[in-house]
């Protein structure tokens, strides 16, 4: 067999995995159209009050804190002045090095409270519980450094509330997310777990820890990225929820039954995608059991985070990411077309590990081959323009209708001539960055392979609304 032919053979696999990537990007592209117009249609801005104001239940809002002696306080203020009708908030201290528990004791008042732990998930030792004497839903959990995923557990063990909500101590949540989000669980009783969606704060102005103005970064790569979050969640996220195959809830901000996590054994601290992990497995269990149960995401309640503005720490995110999926889908391997798995194990896990988890080893090896083969003159100019029109032609069509989407629903970002940047955005980001990306996910792949020790590595920050 020539080369000739084997590069032919070559392309016309990697152009039938492309029309199939796309294919179910279409998909996912028609049922989050569907379920945002049924949600904008149930949730007009110019309806009456809400049918459950005031009656929602209770929750506990867990935020682990790690070195945050910069923002902790102003954080814990904004949670503090979230609208929802009874909350607590749970500050788990994790080990901090530097003065972040000594801020919080100054500015809160707080006192040593002798309250009885109760280890129902195993963690680390838990040194000292805090109240405050300012504000009587604000407590403070010190602990010995685990991550983040055992001092999650650590402050399920002390939370009172049948609901809590993970959040990070350093994003910005909007007044009124908590009683967006916690609509699914009043709506159908089986909800188990409910998701908002996360955008990037970068170039917004904050006041007092809130957001006052969205705006886009500054930073090219920034705004590369506010293109990249919005098709992920409106587009991905929205549309495996009314399959109830949902696969991920933001760590960032997700709200959750506190009975049913602890079913489960509550987060795994050996994996750095717990976040990930808690869901498919909650999926697994659940299935296994044949319970009734949903787990949805809901596009309104937002959650702002600062997004990485340099290579190096995109770079340790996004290998942290794909460790994660790495980690979540083959710990969980056996829901993969398992008996009762519904639209999660006969779909969803298919698709993520054939699109996510493989699919960047697949992407970048198709774009080295058929170049390889233009230049060298085994593959024509036409066939290889049929290859990079729907590799990337596509690709910035569907971010497009991302932008158009948030622009004819929720309208975030006020002027027109954000969203054109926004547009361009999401010409760009598929020339280059998204095989940037590939090749970074290549080499988390790599490293999971090998056994390497995973770590967070370090967020370098610009500060909130720069």
């Amino acid at each position: 067999m020539s080369l000739a032919v084997v590069f032919m053979y070559l392309e016309g696999f990697f152009l039938l995995y492309f029309v199939m990537l796309y294919s179910g990007y279409l998909m996912l592209n028609v049922l989050s159209i569907y379920a945002v117009w049924q949600y904008m249609q149930s949730h007009s801005i110019n309806s009456m009050p809400q049918l459950y104001s005031g009656l929602e239940p209770p929750i506990s809002l867990l935020a682990p804190a790690y070195n945050e002696e910069a923002s902790i306080v102003d954080s814990v203020n904004a949670l503090l002045q979230l609208n929802y009708p009874e909350f607590e908030i749970i500050i788990i201290n994790d080990g901090s090095k530097d003065e972040t528990l000594a801020r919080l004791k100054d500015a809160f008042d707080l006192v040593e409270f002798p309250e009885a732990y109760r280890r129902r998930i195993d963690t680390k030792e838990v040194k000292k519980l805090y109240v405050s004497r300012t504000h009587t839903n604000l407590r403070v959990l010190d602990k010995e450094n685990g991550g983040k995923a055992d001092s999650l557990n650590a402050g399920i063990n002390v939370s009172r509330f049948p609901l809590f909500c993970a959040v990070d101590a350093d994003s910005v949540l909007q007044r009124n997310s908590l009683e967006k989000i916690v609509q699914p669980f009043m709506d159908d009783p089986t909800t188990i777990a409910a998701g908002g969606t996360v955008r990037i704060v970068n170039g917004c102005t904050i006041e007092r820890g809130f957001l006052v103005k969205a705006a886009l970064p500054r930073s090219f790569l920034a705004r590369i990225q506010v293109t990249e979050y919005l098709r992920a969640f409106l587009f991905g996220r929205l549309g495996w929820s009314p399959l109830n195959a949902l696969l991920i809830i933001s760590g960032a901000f997700g709200l959750f039954h506190k009975e049913t996590v602890v079913s489960v054994g509550g987060y795994l601290t050996d994996t750095i995608g717990e976040d990930m992990e808690l869901i498919v497995r909650l999926h697994k269990v659940m299935r296994k059991q044949k319970r009734k149960y949903k787990i949805t995401f809901v596009p309104d309640p937002i959650c702002w985070t600062e997004a990485p503005e340099d290579l190096a720490t995109l770079r340790n995110q996004r290998i942290r990411w794909q460790r994660g999926l790495s980690e979540s889908l083959i710990n969980n391997i056996d829901l993969l077309f398992a008996r009762n798995s519904g639209f999660v194990g006969w779909l969803a896990m298919p698709y993520m590990l054939f699109f996510e988890w493989a699919g960047p080893f697949i992407e970048l090896t198709g774009f080295i081959m058929v170049t390889v083969g233009f230049m060298s003159g085994y593959l024509s100019w036409e066939v290889s323009s049929v290859f990079f029109m729907v590799a990337i032609a596509f690709g910035m069509l569907l971010s497009s209708v991302a932008v158009l989407l948030e622009e004819m629903s929720f309208k975030i970002y006020p002027s027109f001539g954000y969203v054109f940047v926004l547009l361009f955005m999401a010409l760009v980001e598929n020339i280059g960055y998204r095989q940037l990306n590939s090749y970074w996910r290549i080499v988390a792949m790599y490293q999971w392979i090998r056994g390497k020790k995973a770590t967070w590595g370090e967020m370098k920050r610009g500060g909130m609304g720069v």
